[in-house]
């Protein structure tokens, strides 16, 4: 595969990891399991039983399972056509997956800071048109 196809692959490939990390980690459908693995991995008797839980509370850990996976769904390999090329594959899609949600998050963020901004304007309204009738 030519190399400039390997490096849209890489930022194709690390839309749905990002997304599946994210959501996994984050959103509301997963609440409950995360709950769940948050307490185990605090809780756990051994180490191996919190890390293991805490793979599923981290979006960072996280993303180099589901990277896992898609590498071998999809057999892609970065800039050599061997084991090497899966690892160097495994590293950068991680990297760029976890540069997405970092965007993601940082959107998110101004995205919740401008709706704050939005009541207290709409509030301090109200009251004013409270004080003038």
């Amino acid at each position: 595969m030519p190399v400039l196809t390997q490096i849209l692959w890489l930022f194709l490939l690390a839309i749905p990891i990002a997304s599946i990390a994210w959501t996994v980690t984050h959103e509301e459908i997963f609440n409950e399991p995360r709950k769940y693995c948050i307490k185990r991995c605090h809780l756990g008797r051994t180490v191996l039983e919190r890390k293991f839980f805490y793979v599923f509370t981290c979006e960072f850990c996280f993303s180099h399972y589901v990277t896992i996976f898609f590498l071998l769904l999809t057999g892609y390999k970065l800039l050599m056509d061997n084991w090497v090329g899966y690892l160097i594959a495994g590293f950068a899609l991680v990297y760029v997956a976890n540069f997405y949600m970092s965007l993601f998050g940082l959107l998110r963020q101004g995205i919740v800071k401008e709706k704050a901004e939005i009541k207290i304007m709409e509030s301090d309204l109200d009251e004013t048109k409270k004080t003038a009738a």
